[in-house]
């Protein structure tokens, strides 16, 4: 009989509804929204918040105030508040905005590279390279995120070797971690454990980051392959909110609060206060002036768990 896997002791959530989630969203909340979205995400215990993106305004409104927003929240100690940029002018405006992290997007596929960023995957590794030069310049983290890793809504299937082949680059210019993108959550458990044993094999003393979606109802059962083989580092967005509007069928990041609530059932620890953040998704119902996709904030939190929502003993 095998012997039950191992799951890690504590999980790293990067929360992303302030970018990712609201970059998808007809309404665009005013900045003064966004930094109280900000300010109270950061206060849950939340210590990794993607911003916002540096890209032109006129293909992501939602983004367009971005520089405006970081010189407005309350930086917490401990927090690490990051931005997307494309190219190079985006590196240089987020670090003039003080972001703590640059995060450079690049697809797996031509087709959806062309779609995203309007650049060939070359295109985009030569705007990394100049990217990860303004960071170690400026002392700033430099990071990489591969989208359409599990597939591409324009190409299909994505190979293994050519997801690798890209990390392999991005490890070569400087980055400090890869993230792996399912964009258009095309995912499953299978090409999970295929995806992650493929970088361990690759980079052995890496550690992976997954931003996986829910668009097919797969994403924490693509979370427990990944914990199963190890994984403790993911990305996720307050109320379920936001996708990709530059991809087809990509809505449905997975939730914040509902990933949090079953790392806590599982007695995984991630830092994060379940029931504050229940209350800022609670907000951003309102602000958005709809319900959310998230099922914690209407099914409420299990009895079994500790009254504060921390993890089970």
């Amino acid at each position: 009989m095998n012997a039950l896997p191992r799951f890690p002791e504590h999980v790293s959530i990067r929360e992303v509804g302030p970018r990712d989630g609201l970059q998808n969203e007809d309404v665009i909340l005013t900045t003064a929204q966004k930094v109280q979205l900000i300010d109270r995400l950061a206060d849950t215990g939340l210590s990794l918040i993607e911003v916002g993106a540096f890209v032109r305004p006129a293909n992501v409104p939602q983004m367009a105030d971005t520089a405006d927003v970081f010189a407005a929240i309350s930086r917490r100690p401990g927090v690490v508040y990051s931005a997307i940029v494309p190219n190079a002018i985006g590196a240089r405006r987020a670090i003039a905005a003080r972001a703590d992290a640059l995060q450079v997007f690049l697809s797996a596929s031509e087709s959806h590279n062309r779609s995203n960023v309007n650049m060939s995957i070359a295109q985009s590794l030569t705007q990394a390279a100049d990217i990860a030069a303004l960071a170690r310049e400026a002392g700033v983290c430099f990071e990489a995120v591969v989208s359409v890793a599990f597939g591409c809504p324009f190409e299909g299937d994505v190979p293994l070797d050519r997801v690798m082949d890209l990390t392999a680059r991005l490890f070569d210019l400087g980055a400090e971690q890869v993230t792996f993108g399912d964009t258009t959550g095309m995912g499953h458990p299978a090409l999970v454990r295929d995806l992650v044993l493929a970088f361990y094999e690759r980079f052995p003393q890496a550690h992976p980051r997954l931003h996986l979606h829910s668009a097919r109802g797969a994403g924490l059962a693509n979370v427990l392959m990944a914990l199963s083989l190890g994984v403790d580092r993911f990305d996720a967005s307050v109320g379920g909110i936001g996708g990709c509007p530059f991809a087809p069928g990509a809505p449905g990041n997975i939730c914040t609060e509902d990933l949090v609530h079953m790392l806590h059932e599982m007695g995984i620890s991630t830092g994060i206060r379940l029931p504050a953040l229940l209350d800022v998704a609670r907000m951003l119902e309102g602000m958005l002036g709809r319900t959310v996709p998230g099922q914690t904030i209407k099914a409420g939190i299990c009895k079994h768990l500790p009254s504060d929502g921390a993890p089970r003993r």
